[in-house]
């Protein structure tokens, strides 16, 4: 490993390119020499990027240059089979050094939770080109791992949907992501306009005022599963799908402890490792543990996370329903018992989130369809209250000034379209607000739901979930180059604080909506009308809301 170094060392301050290939040929033939008599008591070849690995990994001061690293694991080497547990099912048979039981899998990663948090950091990881060579485990017992479904075009779309943003579509186009989820049903949209039910006031919100072409896109959950699957299955990626669920985990410091001489597996760093026990029996070891598996984690409950939270007395209805005319825009509006939002989606068809106590959801959920429409189109029209106006604020007003070239200062309120019948299940789910003290801890990490719950007013859930899936990638990334153990508190505490404080500002403007909205007082009403004309009017506030809202700033500096 000496030589190994001095090579690297002359590289990286090497300036003739002729022997620049000289010494990445010499590196490189010592690095495969090393690996072949490291695997001296394995019959079969170990996978190529296992060298690669071993740089990283033995790379604890930083001296390996990345750019070295990364030419020696493109080296073409003649692929022959080998053992490992990158299989698409648990292992099942014995390979390796005597005394290897390939029953118990050892891995890098193990993902607890293939939802499409836990899916979007699989990809990520399976994605970049210092972190696609570990061996990654999922723990999900949904049968829709085991392979991709058909979603038919012709069937209605599912009512359960996320609304993703223009910085969450940006990273799903990095890892590869997204050209599956536009081979299905998806619907942009470059406008929204949200009012209330007092008429005082409204605000409309178009992609033109920052510049861009979409606001969002509205998907259907099971089309992102689905497409991140697809992802994970066409990338050249260890992984192993466990349909299990979690029983137990245990931190040992000694037995637990596995690394690439002994497993013959491209384990990162010294150390302990988790063991996790499956409710089927079976068990396996990871260096970091990722807790994904929603907001009754058992990750989290295991770990011994505590949270903070409360319920917010309310219940969502989510449905389906189609129009006599497409729908381009997304629109929401606040009443009394909590807001209605209509989300556009395809060939004619929006999506219902209508936020109610919980006894008038119950109520809604069982009543006829007919009646139910009508319900619908009230609130989005005339129910509750007037229509709002436009006023002395803009149009040669006071705040004219302000309104700049801002294109939606200019538009007026406008009646969403008609409801005229509803072509799913009507679904009631609870609303809460949680989120964990402590995201991270020695070989364990929270991400999406495990982490935090939010309202749904702003559609913002599954985005949070997901930067925290990119965000945590790219900390292992980092850790990675400099040969730090995957699971170190330290480097988990890094993630944490990154992730923490956009999670908290987030969480405290959509319940700082919930609270103000769901109040109806006088001077209260008064003042949201002062904000809705104050986003609709003053252009620096509103772009600031929309870049805020599509993620691609980071903190709520609407000033």
């Amino acid at each position: 490993m000496n030589s190994l170094i001095v090579i690297l060392v002359r590289y990286c301050i090497c300036t003739d390119s002729t022997e620049k290939l000289s010494l990445l040929f010499e590196g490189g033939m010592k690095c495969r020499r090393a690996e072949l008599t490291r695997y001296r008591l394995c019959p079969i070849r170990p996978p190529r990027n296992q060298w690669y690995a071993t740089l990283i990994e033995d790379s604890k001061c930083g001296l390996i240059n990345r750019k070295f690293a990364e030419t020696v694991y493109r080296l073409k080497v003649p692929r022959r089979n080998f053992c490992a547990d990158g299989a698409s099912t648990a292992p099942s048979s014995k390979c390796g050094p005597p005394g290897y039981d390939a029953k118990v899998g050892h891995y890098d990663v193990a993902i607890v939770g293939g939802g499409m948090v836990g899916m979007a950091l699989a990809c990520s990881l399976a994605s970049m080109p210092l972190t696609k060579h570990l061996n990654v485990a999922i723990i999900d017992s949904n049968p829709a791992l085991s392979g991709r479904f058909c979603i038919k075009k012709e069937d209605p779309p599912d009512p359960r949907v996320s609304t993703v943003t223009p910085a969450t579509i940006s990273l799903f186009k990095e890892i590869g992501a997204w050209k599956y989820v536009e081979q299905h049903r998806h619907a942009y949209f470059d406008k929204m306009q949200v009012w209330d039910y007092t008429g005082l006031g409204y605000t409309r919100y178009n992609a033109r005022d920052v510049n861009k072409e979409v606001l969002g896109c509205v998907v259907e959950n099971r089309v992102l599963h689905n497409s991140l699957l697809s992802c994970l299955q066409n990338a050249e990626f260890q992984k192993t799908i466990y349909p299990s669920r979690l029983l137990n985990l245990h931190l040992n410091s000694s037995s637990a402890r596995v690394d690439s001489t002994s497993s013959g597996l491209p384990l990162h760093g010294q150390g302990p490792s988790v063991k996790l026990d499956l409710i089927d029996g079976g068990s396996l070891y990871a260096k970091l543990v990722v807790g994904a598996d929603g907001s009754k984690s058992r990750v989290r409950e295991l770990a011994g996370f505590k949270t903070t939270g409360w319920n917010y007395s309310q219940n969502a209805i989510i449905c389906t329903v189609k129009h006599s005319v497409e729908n381009q825009c997304a629109w929401q509006r606040f009443l009394p018992a909590g807001p209605i939002a209509l989300l556009p989606m395809d060939d004619k068809f929006s999506n219902i989130v209508w936020t109610m106590n919980p006894n008038e959801a119950n109520d809604r959920r069982v009543m006829q369809e007919d009646d139910f429409v009508k319900d619908v189109n009230n609130a989005l029209d005339y129910g509750y209250g007037p229509h709002p106006k436009s006023s002395m604020f803009g149009n040669g007003g006071i705040l004219s000034w302000l309104k700049a070239d801002v294109t939606s200062a200019n538009e007026l309120f406008e009646v969403p379209p008609k409801v005229v019948n509803l072509t799913s299940d009507r679904l009631v789910f609870p609303l809460s607000l949680m989120h964990a003290n402590n995201y991270a801890s020695n070989h364990v990490a929270l991400i999406g739901d495990s982490a935090h719950t939010v309202h749904p007013l702003a559609g913002q859930g599954v985005n949070l979930g997901f930067g925290d899936a990119f965000a945590l990638s790219r900390v292992i990334a980092e850790g990675i180059a400099v040969g730090t153990d995957i699971g170190e508190v330290s480097l988990m505490r890094k993630y944490e604080a990154e992730r923490k404080a956009a999670n908290i500002a987030m969480m405290a403007v959509l319940d700082g909506f919930q609270k103000a909205y769901s109040v109806d007082f006088g001077p209260l009403n008064i003042l949201r009308a002062a904000a809705f004309h104050g986003a609709h009017y003053i252009s620096p506030l509103k772009r600031s809301i929309i870049s805020y809202a599509s993620g691609e700033q980071k903190l709520p500096l609407f000033f």
